[in-house]
């Protein structure tokens, strides 16, 4: 596996390992046993960054993940997130009303996410989305007082808007921002990129396959269960989909020039942005994650390079419901 440079030199693999569908509770049942192998094989294929949150499950991911890196926990590097007062014995509890990155709950946060994970140290540390009512000031003072006791390593933030990443860097400088990026969202190239150049600051992209409709396993045909996040949103749906196919469909054709699937050249185009850009896909499946990786070694054309370019502007649709869209670049 190639390998990239986020910033502050901290060093990973080019395509990380997203494990938060692991343990989706709204998603397909999983088999813990079979996850922890899919982390494990994920490392021996040369995966070094893998990316949970407290909140996913909520807890019961770090767990997993903990469990599955304890044996190789100095060869790989962790993310997790802070950033929600989670409590699940709230009926009325959800992520859009519960933000708290005040500086004693992240505390208490990472101190709980250093003992699901079963390590000493988080190696990479994010603020899971910004909290109006904490100055992000505070919070990258809170994390860098982390740092220096040894607790986290690295600093990021999660769908900030670019000058809440200048505030946060001229306190504690920032490893990497995490934000959705693909073909199918492309908000990042607006200012986003340009200001993680300018300050030395590399990016991770989530979602990099579109919640899976850029690997073509979306037609006009599929029925989304009700717990599928997806069901929920915009451009999943009717008219938007139905304008959105062709992109597959030229994803479908450059791959077959390369002998790559739909979800490679997605994932390739997005490796060839940037040189500090680690994207993190997800998967619960063997042959996924092989898939994934193999998107390493496609090279596309500056041709193909732009016409996927030009292809992306035309997605329709929104990314999130407004609720979730709320919580997003601020």
């Amino acid at each position: 596996m190639k390998t990239r440079t986020l910033g502050q030199g901290l060093e990973v693999s080019a395509i990380g390992l997203g494990c938060m569908g692991m343990t989706n509770p709204t998603g397909a049942s999983t088999d813990r046993g079979a996850m922890i192998r899919l982390i494990r094989d994920a490392a021996e294929r040369g995966v070094t960054l893998f990316d949970t949150a407290e909140v996913y499950g909520p807890f019961v991911n770090e767990e997993l993940v903990g469990e599955a890196l304890e044996p190789i926990r100095d060869q790989v590097v962790i993310a997790t997130k802070f950033g929600f007062g989670i409590d699940t014995t709230r009926a009325d509890w959800r992520l859009d009303n519960s933000l708290d990155s005040r500086p004693e709950h992240i505390r208490e946060a990472v101190e709980g996410s250093l003992g699901r994970l079963r390590t000493d140290r988080i190696d990479l540390l994010y603020q899971h989305r910004v909290d109006p009512a904490v100055p992000i000031e505070e919070v990258a003072g809170a994390v860098c007082d982390l740092i220096a006791a040894g607790k986290v390593r690295h600093f990021g933030l999660s769908e900030a808007a670019p000058a809440t990443v200048r505030r946060a860097h001229a306190v504690q400088p920032l490893t990497a921002a995490q934000h959705e990026y693909s073909l199918w969202w492309r908000k990042p190239e607006e200012e986003l990129l340009a200001t993680l150049e300018e300050l030395g600051i590399g990016l991770v992209p989530y979602s990099p396959l579109g919640k899976g409709f850029l690997t073509g396993s979306i037609r006009r045909d599929t029925v989304l269960s009700a717990g599928d996040l997806r069901a929920s949103i915009p451009r999943f749906q009717g008219e938007a989909l139905e304008a959105n196919l062709p992109l597959v469909d030229l994803l479908r054709a450059i791959g077959a020039r390369h002998g790559a699937t739909p979800g490679q050249v997605a994932l390739a185009w997005l490796l060839a942005q940037r040189p500090w850009i680690v994207p993190i896909p997800g998967t619960r499946q063997a042959d996924r994650l092989a898939e994934n990786l193999g998107a390493a070694s496609v090279e596309l054309t500056p041709d193909e390079l732009a016409e996927l370019d030009a292809a992306g502007t035309r997605v329709q649709g929104e990314r999130y419901p407004e609720q979730l869209e709320r919580l997003t670049y601020r």
